[in-house]
């Protein structure tokens, strides 16, 4: 077990934020016996911690929180003349614990366990209008993710046999009245449930009719260079040294 292995918990987590060559400048200021010059060397690790991290000057009370962390690494028994008022580290002293990860794989790896809580969340819904609303809403969202999922749009039936498999053959979905009022499909720009009230027809967003534009039947005038446009057949001189405006050329007769 190293030096660093050694230290408390707290301290790691400074030695991890600065790094292990900044904790060897640190530790070095034990061999220095002046007090005076100790808080130079000190002072010098701070610019060059502010130096390495850019970032940590923005922040407030940066010094006085760099000093801390300086003398906790450094050890309280060793003396500094800090310039600002030193603090004790308030951080974590012992490990947290770890995160439990979820060891079992979602049923149907296209929807992810997200929608799985959804629907054990649906299954606690008492009201039978607000079940069937959840279940559409539960269900737009699978079309949605399964496209993401295996880039192509999947069938009504397909989402309706996949909800019930998940809901254990609770939750149910008539296939005729989903294609019929095209309840799984979603307008342009409309994420997933967020779109319509279910149960009130299709929920897709109102399609706006874009006015007829009149339909260009010859050549665009210019060429695309705004005022600078070389219309009329016209070719632009390349050569650049050459004075004066050549001539269009005129057609054979």
């Amino acid at each position: 077990m190293n030096e660093f292995q050694s230290l408390p918990f707290h301290l790691q987590l400074l030695v991890r934020e600065y790094g292990q060559s900044t904790y060897q400048l640190i530790q070095g200021l034990r061999q220095v016996e002046d007090v005076a010059e100790r808080t130079r060397r000190a002072a010098q690790i701070v610019q060059l911690i502010l130096r390495l991290k850019p970032a940590l000057r923005d922040q407030p009370d940066i010094q006085t929180r760099l000093w801390s962390h300086l003398s906790a690494l450094l050890g309280e028994e060793i003396e500094l003349e800090a310039p600002v008022a030193l603090r004790p580290v308030s951080l974590r002293v012992t490990r947290p614990k770890p995160v439990p990860y979820p060891r079992q794989p979602p049923r149907l790896r296209a929807y992810g366990r997200a929608i799985e809580a959804l629907i054990a969340k649906a299954l606690t819904l008492e009201s039978p209008e607000e079940r069937e609303q959840a279940a559409i809403q539960i269900g737009r969202t699978m079309k949605f993710l399964f496209r993401q999922h295996n880039k192509e749009n999947a069938k009504d039936a397909t989402i309706i046999r996949h909800l019930s498999e998940l809901s254990n053959g609770q939750l149910k979905l008539d296939p005729a009245l989903v294609d019929q009022e095209e309840l799984f499909e979603m307008g342009p720009g409309v994420a997933p449930g967020t779109g319509g009230n279910v149960g009130s027809g299709s929920t897709r967003a109102p399609f706006v009719a874009q006015p007829n534009q009149p339909r260009r039947t010859g050549p665009p005038s210019g060429n695309g260079y705004g005022n600078n446009s070389f219309g009329n057949g016209q070719k632009r001189n390349k050569k650049g040294g050459k004075k004066g405006r050549q001539e269009p050329q005129q057609p054979p007769q």
